[in-house]
């Protein structure tokens, strides 16, 4: 059986400072935490998907420095395939420095470092990894070209591609038909559809535009306003669960990546939606990016 999921994207060290409100332009202010921990879109939501149970297999570019042998081993820990995460050398890892408020909002500076270095022959190695995998996840914080070529592949080889354009961009043309679930944001699904905003109550509206560009289930999550779900069928809504919030980094990652783990097991979207909600609710009640990932145990408990 094809459960297997396998991530194409990035793998970053994230800095978190802790601030009592964000800074102005030209404003020094003192925090009051720091925490580096392992992060990266791609690395997140590989490790949402292994911690709900999936087989997950990791492919993307670290540096040959102290963080990305921590982020490789770290994922490792997790049960996670890094066969395909290469060392590149003479280039830092990538690193996100993220600052959070009291708010538990937060803002976030990237150095794309090895990211950067993900080629479209990356892209064609994955060949042999989808013919086991039931799912290819992707995001955009490596290289278009690679991201592009990669759903193509996924496409030949009859792996469902899933794909959070994040952080937000312009797609080009020829990936919008490769593309079988969009998970997207209030703020990506603003750029993406051309609506001068998107919330609850134009949320539908926003996924059925971005519907007709190729994708047969597109899915806005509006945070604390629940999901908007957009397929074939209709549309439905999905209410948030009501939770004191911490800190928003890994909110969405873990959601994505819960999604995928559920789907790939077979479960009904709309029962991978709602565990998908359950297990994002508790990661905003910690801090930190994977540390705050939780287990298959926590979130059906």
């Amino acid at each position: 059986m094809r459960r297997r999921v396998v991530v194409f994207g990035s793998l970053n060290m994230d800095l978190v400072v802790r601030v009592p409100r964000m800074p102005q332009a030209g404003e020094t202010l003192t925090g009051h935490g720091f925490l580096g921990n392992p992060g990266g879109k791609g690395a997140n939501q590989a490790v949402a998907c292994a911690r709900q149970g999936a087989a997950v297999s990791m492919v993307g570019r670290v540096g040959a420095d102290a963080f990305g042998a921590e982020l490789r081993e770290g994922l490792l820990a997790q049960g996670i395939d890094v066969s395909g995460v290469g060392i590149a050398d003479g280039v830092s890892t990538g690193v996100a420095t993220i600052l959070v408020d009291d708010a538990a909002q937060n803002c976030i500076a990237v150095v794309p470092g090895a990211n950067a270095l993900v080629t479209q022959n990356d892209a064609e190695a994955l060949r042999p990894v989808l013919e086991g995998a039931a799912l290819l996840l992707l995001q955009l914080e490596v290289p278009m070209p690679s991201v592009l070529r990669a759903a193509q592949v996924a496409r030949e080889a009859g792996c469902t591609v899933l794909l959070n354009p994040a952080p937000a961009q312009a797609l080009p043309a020829a990936l919008w038909p490769l593309i079988d679930i969009l998970v997207l944001n209030e703020t990506e699904a603003r750029m993406l559809s051309g609506l001068a905003s998107v919330d609850m109550g134009n949320a539908a509206e926003a996924a059925a535009l971005l519907a007709r560009r190729g994708p047969r289930e597109v899915i806005v999550t509006l945070g604390a306003d629940g999901v908007v779900w957009h397929s074939p069928l209709g549309v439905q809504r999905l209410a948030a669960q009501k939770v004191k919030a911490v800190d928003t980094t890994a909110a969405g990652d873990t959601f994505i990546g819960a999604l995928a783990a559920l789907r790939v097991e077979g479960r009904p979207m709309e029962e991978a939606l709602a565990h998908a909600i359950r297990a994002a609710a508790i990661c905003v009640t910690r801090p930190g990016a994977q540390a705050s990932m939780p287990t298959r145990a926590e979130v059906e408990g």
